[in-house]
């Protein structure tokens, strides 16, 4: 068993002291119900209690400030908070960044979000929305930092090519970056040449190769569909699926680890997998009825993923080789989601997810597994150097 040790949030850094560098200002903060210190009290609650009167507004990222919402434009409406009756303004809704007006009643936006080290989750798109409008603005920023759940070291996938930039995708990131989401406001503002008056708190005791167990910290879901640690550890590969006609598992009680169709022979498909797709890792056999989303209320046949080593595991090259293998068992049946995705209308989902076209290409033309991945191992190395001087940890 890996050894536990208590990291200290960047969250919990202010509420041991370092609050006395927000005194007199008027507050922002961008957070969610996972926003928690390691006590599990909420950041609005540590800075209420820390700055009484100083909190003039909340900001939520999608799914809401509250987590309700669920998945791909579904929006969440601005509100109030009933307790300091102060605005909740939604950056998930008809809007996806603060307005000059929503920032003019604050000198520093507080952002504390849990990441979970996947290029396509969507808090990484909201912070730079909020870099940017802070930036011309001229309004200080404090990032609060927290864990990368799935670790710091492992670096998976092709590189985002600057062309499908999107709300999915806002920097040339691989699929899993092994950034925090300090590193990753460092990044934006050093790249976007934002000048944002920036400061990030940085973690006591978090080093890269950890995972999320060996924390000490107490995991809330940062969205809906992020139930679990291990959720987000498939999350880099299983993601992919969003693109295709195959559930993702939305509408089970363990998405992403449960995915499949009606269409899906399991036991031709396990027949003819690669062996490297099971590499740290076990696919059950799995048949579900999801209550929403992909393929609602019908009997569904697939896979759940048993990781039992999270340090060899490869999450992207799991989900590539069950993805390529699918294609290949059941032409006629498989096929790609079509547009809209995440306020994209005429850009495959599947290509702003992967990042790169020529991916999908090649799991088109059935190219071998081996060249797939030399495609991406550049990218990786390269970006495993390029990615040194914005590190924290």
């Amino acid at each position: 068993m890996p050894e536990t040790k208590h990291v200290l949030t960047g969250l919990d850094i202010i509420r041991e002291g370092e609050w006395r560098r927000l005194k007199g200002y008027r507050l922002g903060l961008l957070a969610n119900q996972a926003s928690l210190d390691s006590e599990l009290n909420t950041a609005r609650e540590v800075i209420t209690r820390l700055l009484p009167g100083q909190l003039k507004a909340l900001f939520g990222p999608q799914h809401g400030y509250d987590g309700e919402d669920q998945d791909n434009m579904i929006e969440t409406e601005h509100s109030t908070d009933p307790a300091l009756s102060i605005p909740i303004h939604s950056l998930y809704s008809d809007i996806r960044e603060p307005l000059p007006h929503m920032l003019d009643m604050l000198d520093v936006l507080i952002i504390d979000l849990q990441d979970i080290g996947t290029r396509v989750y969507t808090f990484a798109s909201t912070m730079l929305n909020c870099l940017k409008a802070a930036a011309k603005g001229g309004k200080k920023v404090f990032v609060l930092d927290r864990p990368n759940p799935i670790g710091g070291e492992i670096v998976e996938g092709d590189r985002l090519r600057p062309e499908l930039y999107s709300f999915v995708g806002p920097y040339s990131f691989p699929m899993r970056h092994g950034l925090t989401i300090g590193e990753m406001a460092r990044v934006f503002n050093h790249v976007f040449e934002l000048d944002c008056d920036l400061t990030i708190i940085p973690m006591k005791g978090w080093s890269r190769k950890m995972l999320w167990n060996e924390t000490g910290l107490t995991w809330i879901m940062p969205s809906p569909n992020m139930p679990f640690p291990e959720t987000a550890l498939v999350y880099p590969g299983q993601v992919i699926w969003e693109g295709t006609n195959v559930s993702e598992g939305r509408g089970t009680c363990r998405p992403f680890e449960i995915f499949g169709s009606p269409y899906m022979d399991t036991k031709a498909i396990k027949n003819a997998l690669d062996p490297e797709a099971v590499k740290g890792c076990c696919l059950q056999e799995y048949t579900f009825r999801p209550t929403f989303n992909k393929w609602e209320g019908k009997h569904c046949r697939g896979f759940m993923i048993h990781v039992l080593d999270p340090h060899a595991f490869r999450p992207y090259t799991t989900s590539i080789c069950l993805l390529r293998t699918v294609m290949n068992t059941h032409p006629k049946s498989f096929g790609w989601k079509a547009p809209p995705y995440e306020y994209e209308y005429k850009k495959k989902p599947i290509d702003l997810i992967m990042g790169d076209p020529s991916l999908r290409q090649h799991l088109e033309s059935d190219a071998t597994l081996s060249y797939i991945k030399e495609k991406w191992q550049a990218d990786v190395e390269s970006f495993i150097k390029w990615r040194e001087p914005y590190l924290l940890y």
